[in-house]
């Protein structure tokens, strides 16, 4: 077999290097950046690199591209008119987030159950003051999206006593899930309507671009929290700052935005009741070895001709 040429636009330590050899010793690996990364693509037979990264011109100028991999969960700049139609495949690191990315968000909402936002004010302000707590359990967590991560997210949520509510495309046993609802908008507002805190965990597609906005935030509790940790443009922005400022919810923990960075002048950034992180969620230390311990499998199966893992239907967008 000829030697398979691997662009990956990310660093990568020697450790990263031995997991892609191991799998398949007949490659050469280039680590590249944006500024060299085009003189490499002619010759290019698997490129690695970010879903979010811009890609397409990339793709025009490597003839013998075979596979796309994502090295996050999300693809939206992958799925160019190009690739739509060619054999090319594509997959993404889907799986690999859902420790950091659960762990993120009960920080969150522990955050505001126990009065955290406001006790660090406090701090701030040299202010001993007690502050209004409350706990999680035998509260009602709404995951709309019951992925990877979604599940990792119900798993610690049932480990702290909550009802757990999800929606998902395909009703199955779940065995963290009390109630599971087929994500159609009157099952999306049925479990809404339910929650104390709601979290989206979708890939941005099509579908559920703004599925999220005024409609959805006016059935919920006005106690309830909005959290997203998935992708800024699944929710309508505008319409999540109008919830927040009539106080249709409670609060919100937002790690996403349409716009990143979020801009100075977005309102968010001064409300007492939101935590914003500047899309941090599913950063660990582990990150990469997950990375490309997954790439690995792959390319060996891609040798072998077997069937792959996260392997993305270009039609849907996941």
């Amino acid at each position: 077999m000829a030697v398979l040429n691997i662009v990956v636009l990310n660093p990568l330590a020697d450790r990263h290097k031995e997991v892609i050899k191991a799998a398949e010793p007949n490659v050469n690996i280039i680590v590249s950046d944006e500024k060299t990364v085009l003189e490499h693509m002619p010759e290019c037979h698997i490129l690695v690199t970010w879903g979010w990264a811009e890609a397409q011109h990339l793709y025009q100028a490597a003839p013998h591209l075979e596979w796309i991999h994502a090295l996050s969960a999300g693809v939206e700049k992958l799925l160019f008119p190009e690739i739509q139609t060619a054999d090319t495949l594509l997959t993404n690191s889907k799986g690999i987030h859902s420790i950091p990315v659960s762990e993120h968000l009960l920080a969150m909402m522990l955050a505001f159950s126990r009065g955290l936002t406001l006790s660090i004010r406090q701090q701030n302000a040299k202010t001993w003051e007690r502050v209004p707590t409350d706990e999680l359990h035998e509260h009602i967590l709404a995951i709309i999206g019951l992925g990877a991560i979604g599940r990792e997210i119900a798993k610690k949520a049932k480990a702290l006593g909550m009802t757990v509510l999800a929606s998902k495309q395909e009703m199955t046993t779940e065995l963290f899930v009390d109630k599971l609802y087929l994500p159609d908008s009157d099952s999306l507002q049925e479990m809404l309507a339910q929650a104390d805190y709601a979290v989206v965990a979708l890939p941005l597609t099509e579908n559920t671009k703004n599925l999220i906005g005024l409609k959805q935030f006016t059935i919920m509790k006005p106690s309830a929290y909005f959290f997203n940790i998935a992708r800024g443009g699944i929710v309508n922005e505008a319409d999540l700052v109008t919830a927040l400022e009539q106080k249709l919810i409670r609060g919100a923990g937002l790690d996403v935005f349409t716009h990143e960075p979020l801009p100075e002048s977005s309102p968010l950034w001064t409300m007492p009741n939101v935590i914003i992180t500047p899309h941090v969620a599913a950063l660990s230390p582990a990150y990469l070895d997950r990375a490309i311990k997954l790439f690995a499998d792959n390319l060996t199966r891609f040798i072998q001709g077997r069937d792959m893992i996260n392997l993305v239907d270009k039609g849907k967008g996941y």
